[in-house]
């Protein structure tokens, strides 16, 4: 009885979304008929697929080039932030004089210092990752710095007891612990790794054989071409949907066969 109803579950998880969404892009392209939108100021639906299949060259060479600025941020991100999670559990007084300077890394508004990053750093491609990396850190180091902090104390009195070094505590104990706040801390930090690269690449403005999704949306905007600036909407909000539901599936190869919350519950 158990299998049936996961599957049936599972199953109402993916239609009511596409459902949904069905019944959106219906509507969109019944309005822009009924009130003859002209298609540089709203296309339809119909329109944005035409300009993914006639303009799918450029389209794909700029997907690349923000999908590698993106994962290169995000794999950054995630040695970086693990490594100073690991740094600040050393010792309180480490994460009480640190902390705060990850924290202003989240509150500083990369478009401000985009301009100076591109000018400071070379090449265009480490300028925009550099961008995107600081976008992207905080959840790593915050949610992985609070999975290593919370550990079951009777557990934790229980390793101390048996005099346990360090390195046991650390990886027998705490980091499988912080595990599911890891986990959660990519979900997080994949979106806003795809975002710095937007964002960094609408500050750079650069074209050529360089030129990522975000500049093609400009020269699109500059030029009228408004299908085929929704087609990159379209593929930047694809490639956030595709990496969020990546970690989701790694978190749940990691965590399924252990940890209750991506254990199956039976209703």
């Amino acid at each position: 009885m158990k299998a049936p109803l996961i599957q049936n579950e599972n199953f109402v998880k993916i239609a009511a979304p596409l459902v949904v969404g069905v019944f959106f892009l219906l509507f969109w392209q019944i309005a822009v008929v009924a009130f003859e939108m002209p298609k540089y100021i709203l296309p339809g639906p119909i329109e944005i697929m035409k300009s993914l299949v006639t303009d799918w060259a450029t389209l794909l060479n700029a997907l690349m080039m923000t999908l590698k600025i993106t994962l290169l941020a995000f794999v950054i991100a995630v040695v970086l932030g693990v490594a100073a999670s690991l740094l600040f559990i050393q010792s309180k007084w480490i994460e009480l004089s640190l902390f705060p300077y990850a924290v202003l890394l989240q509150v500083t508004p990369v478009v401000a210092i985009a301009p100076l990053i591109i000018i400071w750093v070379d090449d265009t491609t480490w300028a925009l990752t550099v961008c995107a990396v600081i976008i992207a850190i905080f959840p790593i180091i915050s949610n992985t710095t609070l999975g290593l902090r919370s550990v079951d104390p009777n557990l934790l009195s229980m390793f101390r007891m048996y005099r346990t070094s360090r390195w046991q505590e650390l990886t027998r104990l705490r980091i499988p612990g912080a595990l599911p706040y890891f986990f959660g801390g990519l979900r997080i930090s994949c979106g806003l790794a795809l975002i710095g690269a937007v964002v960094a690449e609408f500050v750079a403005g650069t074209g050529g054989a360089k030129a990522g999704l975000a500049y093609l949306i400009l020269q699109s905007g500059y030029n009228l071409q408004i299908p085929r600036m929704f087609a990159a909407l379209v593929l930047i909000t694809l490639t956030g949907i595709a990496l969020f539901a990546l970690m989701v599936w790694l978190s749940d190869r990691a965590l399924r066969n252990w940890h209750e919350s991506a254990l199956e519950v039976e209703h």
